[in-house]
């Protein structure tokens, strides 16, 4: 039961239908759509376009997708990857033969083809009940008689002032009279809104083809891009074979690589070895966590590539043995002084939301634009806003995820669907970043093993262990802070909070959907 003496908010608790997302605008428009008569498909593509509006740091249509998609009565979830690939015409060689050793953030080299309005199209196509006409409606309203900005959007926003200085157009688009929109500011924006109407009115070709890829083109190219009209008209999203495992009787599902999802299964099939302890904050754990971290990450940077164009191990990486393996190197009362290398014989802002609609339906949906605002490179004449997704390329030519024509980034973002006997049980995920895959293991956990429910374990404050740090959020009390370091951890403040989420969960006993909604960003859930 929540303690009503601490701050906070309770479970979202409703008998029908569900949703949750990260900006209050964007909930509501997922609800009204359901109310209509839509499906959980059709809410959370208006809710997500709505994002791409109101929470313009986080995404966009110039990003990329992907979805978790189970219907009710279905054993497994549908899954789709609208992550986009690099232009034809690049690659590792071709970057380092001009002295690039690094991809800038604000490179048009980092900059892939935008996946999510392919990808938004042709989910619906498949399996909504309205189409992108009605759907992108509150969307074009937001962009066209504005929206007002909330705390963590603006303080995001102040952030990322610099890199959107850096671009002239980007600029003169968001930082209104020099000076980037403040909370509680109305802000429009009437080129997005232009373009919106047009993917309306005529689909992905709207975007993908004509006036509104020929801007992007032509801003890209400007800036030094091999980007071509012909590499936009030709993304297409593609359905996958999601990937599982089971955690505490349950079955966990991801989609496979380019996605990360697999790094959190590792994290899960490591941590399934250590008996939970009374404490969900007990020093015991985040080491346990930190460690399990640590190895997982490693193989992400190893392995994780576009299985189009690299052999990926996901028997190893998915197998039990393996994390056992693992597990078995981590010492339960010290931090380990270096990994060994992976091995393998061959023989970023982000928004999540769920949504549980009154037939049972489950939706799990990201789309990112990666960076705060990722590339900060604006298209003109469309307000289209790119991304920045190939900065998860290597630019060695013998990595497995080097840089190549046509092929995709490994990519971060990563909804996840929980379900037990062959039916949905949580649509859920955690944004931000590199952060993902442990926000995502951190929560699940924080459910299954200590009993709290989803605004509880979202709630629940945060560490990340990335690269020679663990980043701690100032939640974490110092007695274990101090305990960590005595295991030789070293630890440094947390710059902002690790990632936010959101989580359904469909009680099949009673028909009840409860729902959390991360106090990290500015979203919450609402059902009816």
């Amino acid at each position: 039961m929540r303690n009503f003496h601490s701050p906070g908010r309770s479970t979202v608790r409703a008998a029908n239908a569900m949703v949750a997302t990260s900006q209050p605008s964007a909930t509501l428009a997922g609800v009204e759509v359901l109310r209509s008569g839509g499906n959980a498909v059709d809410a959370a593509v208006a809710a997500c376009a709505v994002l791409c509006v109101t929470e313009p740091q986080s995404t966009g249509i110039g990003g990329d997708c992907f979805c978790l998609y189970m219907p009710a009565g279905a054993e497994a979830p549908v899954a789709l990857n609208g992550s986009g690939h690099a232009p034809a015409a690049l690659s590792a060689e071709w970057l380092v033969e001009r002295g690039v050793t690094a991809l800038d953030g604000a490179s048009p080299h980092a900059v892939t083809v935008p996946g999510a309005v392919d990808a938004w199209e042709r989910l619906l196509e498949d399996h909504g009940r309205k189409g992108l006409d009605e759907l992108l409606q509150p969307a074009i309203r937001y962009a066209e008689d504005g929206f007002i900005v909330h705390a963590r959007t603006a303080a995001d926003w102040s952030d990322a002032a610099g890199r959107l200085a850096g671009d002239a157009d980007a600029a003169a688009r968001f930082l209104p009279d020099g000076t980037p929109a403040s909370e509680g500011r109305l802000f429009r924006q009437p080129e997005l809104a232009a373009t919106l109407k047009r993917i309306a009115q005529a689909g992905r070709s709207a975007f993908y083809e004509g006036e509104v890829a020929a801007d992007m083109v032509d801003k890209l190219r400007a800036l030094g891009g091999l980007h071509t009209e012909e590499d936009f008209a030709a993304r297409k999203a593609e359905y996958v074979k999601p990937i599982s495992t089971e955690y505490r009787g349950y079955t966990v599902f991801e989609c496979p690589p380019n996605g990360v999802g697999v790094i959190a299964l590792l994290i899960l099939n490591m941590l399934e070895g250590f008996a939970p302890v009374e404490d969900p904050l007990a020093p015991d754990r985040l080491h346990q966590l930190i460690e399990a971290t640590r190895l997982a990450y490693r193989d992400r940077n190893a392995f994780i590539a576009d299985p189009a164009g690299a052999q990926v191990p996901l028997d190893m990486l998915l197998s039990k043995d393996y994390a056992a393996e693992l597990r078995a190197t981590i010492c339960e009362d010290r931090a380990a002084a270096t990994l060994p290398p992976a091995s393998w014989p061959v023989h970023e802002d982000t928004v999540y939301l769920s949504v549980v609609d009154r037939d049972g339906n489950a939706c799990s949906f990201i789309n990112s634009l990666f960076k705060s605002f990722g590339s900060a490179i604006l298209a003109p004449a469309s307000g289209v806003m790119l991304h920045n997704r190939g900065l998860g390329f290597s630019l060695d030519p013998t990595h497995p995820n080097a840089v190549r024509g046509n092929r995709r980034p490994m990519h971060t973002i990563i909804p996840a669907m929980l379900a037990k006997n062959g039916r949905a049980v949580m649509p859920f995920g955690v944004m931000g970043g590199h952060y993902q895959p442990v926000g995502q293991s951190w929560v699940l956990s924080s459910m299954l093993d200590y009993g709290l429910d989803p605004q509880a374990a979202l709630d629940l404050p945060r560490l990340f262990a990335y690269g020679d740090q663990v980043e701690v959020e100032r939640g974490i009390p110092e007695v274990v802070c101090a305990a960590l370091r005595h295991r030789g951890h070293e630890l440094a403040p947390a710059e902002l909070p690790h990632g936010g989420g959101q989580a359904i969960w469909i009680d099949h006993g009673s028909g009840a959907l409860a729902a959390g909604s991360d106090p990290r960003k500015d979203g919450l859930a609402l059902g009816y």
